[in-house]
């Protein structure tokens, strides 16, 4: 008889910022399938689960989508607790829906658990607001980055060039690309930028400038997770750390 799959969000990395149930969920776990992002910190608590690293990194070799899918259903149809170990939350960037649609195909019970994004532990290492009263009333999330043979389309940067605050998953990466495409829609190349490496970490880094600079500061990230926040908030973000630094 299967058991079921949880599609559990690790957050951004430091353990402490799990949720209740995810922490027991891995401490009752038979099998772990996890990412390549999350934290030795977070592994530990799945005290007593077979850990398999199905981790998929930019630019690097790693697992295909779909024979991580089919592991997946293969795990759930061999054991009753089954942790498939999502960094941030499984349905934002996190390729959820193949999973459980290949679970359900596969009579498997899943079921998912929200996680905390790294566009929220951006701002928090930021300090502000994504959505400053005065300076922002629309933010959205977006990546440049295509699944291996997609079709290009520009549908995330009219959807960042339009709203007053733009967070931009694996955008360090296509940092030129990035720069390109929404000074070509409008958006002024004095837009303040900040780039957060490692959110929520404890090599957390923090690097600001404005939307020209970008190349400049991507260059600047070493091999850490990176979230872009594009918008006056990341200003404002400059403006409270100074305060702070100063303080």
């Amino acid at each position: 008889m299967s058991g079921t799959v949880y599609l559990v969000g690790a957050g951004p990395g430091a353990a402490d910022l799990l949720t209740l149930r995810a922490a027991r969920l891995l401490a009752e776990a038979d099998v772990v399938l996890y990412d390549a992002l999350v934290s030795a910190d977070v592994l530990a608590l799945a005290t007593k689960a077979k850990l398999y690293n199905v981790g998929k990194r930019a630019n690097r070799p790693s697992m295909d989508q779909r024979l991580i899918s089919r592991l997946l259903v293969r795990m759930g149809l061999r054991y009753q607790n089954v942790v498939r170990l999502k960094g941030g939350d499984p349905h934002l960037f996190g390729r959820a829906t193949e999973e459980i649609e290949a679970c359900r195909a596969a009579g498997i019970i899943v079921t998912t658990v929200p996680g905390v994004s790294a566009g929220f532990a951006a701002a928090s290492a930021l300090g502000v607001s994504l959505t400053s009263r005065g300076l922002s009333r629309s933010v959205t999330f977006v990546t440049p980055s295509t699944a291996k043979g997609g079709a290009e389309n520009m549908h995330w940067a009219r959807a960042a060039a339009a709203a007053e605050t733009a967070v931009i998953y694996m955008g360090a990466m296509h940092a030129e690309r990035v720069r390109d495409a929404l000074t070509d829609l409008g958006v002024p190349a004095d837009r303040p930028v900040a780039l957060i490496e490692s959110a929520s970490w404890a090599e957390q880094r923090v690097m600001r400038g404005t939307l020209s600079e970008l190349t400049a500061l991507a260059a600047q990230v070493g091999e850490g997770p990176a979230i872009m926040v594009v918008g006056e908030v990341a200003r404002e973000a400059r403006g409270a750390l100074e305060a702070a630094n100063a303080a």
